[in-house]
């Protein structure tokens, strides 16, 4: 074989190795989901979470700056186990789910923070407004085979914005503008059921 048919077949097959490294994983809506914290008239903080979530992951352990995150969150999901509060944020005063009934976000670049860390920086949108966030990520985790033969794996991400940055400026001195997310994932290299 000559030099060059030599050259080219091995720049393939190494192009294949190092995109093979990239795997495609599937967020598990079972076992996921996006919570937040908000502080209330600044005497208490209210918790609360979105229970449904979904998205991918594309992760390359040997290269995390390949990670690429795409997750969308149900508006309408919204919890905080008080049905009145509920109703009041799926209202056009706060989140306004018929109009705007997902909340994304968008990675644009990945980098190791640390042993077992990353941050991911990327664009959140919110109340039809987009601006970039940055998630701290533990993990992900090992992964581990299900009885199925399924791999999991985990991971969490912490981030912090001010509502009012997307538009969301109801309730000014009754709550807070400040809010803590918290989005614990578990990811699944293969189709997810119900």
């Amino acid at each position: 074989m000559n030099r060059p048919l030599l050259a080219l077949f091995t720049g393939l097959a190494l192009t294949g190795a190092a995109n093979a490294q990239t795997e495609t994983w599937k967020i598990d809506p079972a076992h996921s989901a996006a919570q937040f914290a908000v502080r209330h008239m600044s005497i208490s903080t209210v918790r609360g979470a979105f229970t449904k979530l979904a998205g991918t992951v594309q992760y390359d352990p040997a290269d995390v700056s390949k990670t690429v995150l795409d997750v969308t969150i149900d508006t309408n999901s919204v919890d905080t186990r008080v049905e009145a509060r509920d109703k009041d944020l799926r209202s056009e005063k706060y989140f306004d789910v018929q109009k705007f009934p997902t909340i994304t976000f968008k990675s644009k670049h990945a980098e190791q923070a640390g042993a077992g860390k990353l941050k991911i920086a990327g664009n959140l949108t919110i109340h039809g407004v987009t601006k970039e966030a940055v998630l701290d990520v533990e993990g992900p985790t090992p992964a581990v085979k299900d009885a199925k033969g399924i791999l999991h794996m985990g991971a969490s991400a912490t981030t912090s914005l001010d509502r009012t940055a997307f538009g969301m400026t109801n309730g000014q001195g009754v709550v807070g503008n400040d809010i803590s997310i918290t989005i614990d994932v578990e990811l699944a290299k293969a189709p997810v059921g119900p």
